[in-house]
């Protein structure tokens, strides 16, 4: 799996975004076109608790906006861009996967995870999901 590419005024505005969002989970979209972000497209958090996830809230879910989802889909078709993937926080935990990212995981997607401890962030990684489902490493990179 190649490099994600995403400029330094991309990570700017992951983190600011972030970091705003602290305690609970932020999340986004990476707009672009072959692996380069060219744009982040900061989503509410609309996560609402179901009868099953009782000692969840946004702390430790996130969902993306469905209409900002179908916004930023429109304004990439205009473009040649597509979604290349969701950015989201784990705040006062590690940039590792959980479980629940796994499920609710688009194979096509890369998923940036940063782990945002006491207002900042402090680790960021991305990930994707290979041929088992699982996730894998994706090393992010400067674009030249």
């Amino acid at each position: 799996m190649s490099d994600l590419l995403l400029p330094v005024a991309c990570r700017q505005a992951i983190a600011a975004h972030l970091q705003q969002c602290y305690p609970q989970e932020g999340c986004g979209l990476l707009l672009g076109k072959d692996r380069r972000v060219e744009q982040v497209w900061p989503a509410a958090n609309v996560w609402q608790p179901s009868t099953v996830e009782e000692n969840h809230d946004r702390r430790d879910r996130y969902q993306v906006d469905p209409q900002t989802l179908l916004q930023a889909q429109r304004y990439c078709r205009d473009r040649q861009w597509q979604i290349l993937g969701i950015y989201h926080s784990h705040p006062d935990h590690p940039a590792l996967p959980s479980e629940c990212d796994r499920l609710q995981a688009w194979p096509e997607y890369v998923y940036l995870i940063a782990s945002v401890t006491q207002g900042k962030i402090k680790d960021c990684r991305c990930w994707q999901l290979n041929d088992r489902q699982q996730f894998q490493a994706i090393a992010i990179a400067e674009p030249t």
